[in-house]
């Protein structure tokens, strides 16, 4: 069964835009994740940004005491970042590349070009009993590298084939999808996805070999205005129905 993280930084964009540097505010993310949780999430995702522009410091304190399910820490490959994640515990943290000036993430990874710096921090997770994923493009290169770090998990970048899927012209960046899924597969590395994913491309992503994980925010918080989270996450949860049949 492909399961659902549920990324929920935009709840927390959207409190930040009136009540930034205050201790609390609308919307409440502790009374989000208890909505995501009972619609079926299997985990519950959360970028601590260097600028903290939607998640705060504070609010991965309360998510360590309150999600039930799976915590997934988005972090950069940072030494405080780093110290925070092993002091918070999270099941999983999922490394991704980080630049101030972006809206969100831009592309995935470079592992070539860091794999020594990396793995000393899967090496440091492990330790603590926290698994690591690496925020990848779909590139053999990359994936190469992921497994020579040692990393249990990667997330292929969605971003650029849920572009493309608007547009019709997708075929090029699916296959470089379902190629980077079995390469990683076949070095014995699960393969979670995201970035970009939705209501209407969600189903071609079934077609993605060995995926065991979906994380999936914006398209979610989006709809969520129209017909409540609860909602939004079991919809999306029916479309994720039938994954490997």
């Amino acid at each position: 069964m492909l399961k659902l993280g549920v990324n929920i930084d935009h709840i927390t964009t959207l409190r930040e835009a009136r009540y930034r540097g205050l201790p609390n505010g609308e919307p409440d993310l502790q009374a989000a994740v208890r909505i995501c949780e009972k619609a079926g999430a299997y985990g519950i995702t959360a970028h601590l940004r260097e600028d903290r522009r939607h998640i705060q410091d504070r609010d991965l304190k309360m998510l360590r005491e309150v999600v039930s399910i799976r915590l997934n820490m988005e972090m950069a490959n940072t030494e405080e970042m780093i110290r925070i994640a092993l002091g918070l515990k999270p099941e999983i943290v999922c490394i991704v590349p980080e630049n101030r000036e972006e809206v969100t993430t831009e592309g995935g990874l470079n592992v070539v070009g860091q794999l020594s710096s990396i793995r000393e921090t899967v090496n440091q997770m492990k330790e603590a009993g926290i698994e690591t994923s690496l925020f990848i493009d779909p590139d053999p290169d990359q994936i190469q590298a992921c497994a020579d770090s040692g990393a249990e998990f990667i997330e292929l970048h969605t971003g650029a084939f849920c572009e493309r899927f608007k547009t019709g012209d997708f075929e090029g960046e699916f296959i470089r999808l379902q190629k980077a899924a079995i390469a990683a597969h076949e070095q014995g590395i699960l393969v979670n996805a995201g970035h970009g994913l939705d209501y209407d491309n969600l189903k071609q992503i079934h077609e993605v070999p060995h995926l065991i994980e979906l994380n999936i925010g914006h398209s979610i918080i989006c709809r969520s205005i129209f017909t409540g989270l609860e909602k939004a996450v079991k919809e999306m949860l029916v479309l994720m129905q039938g994954y490997g049949d």
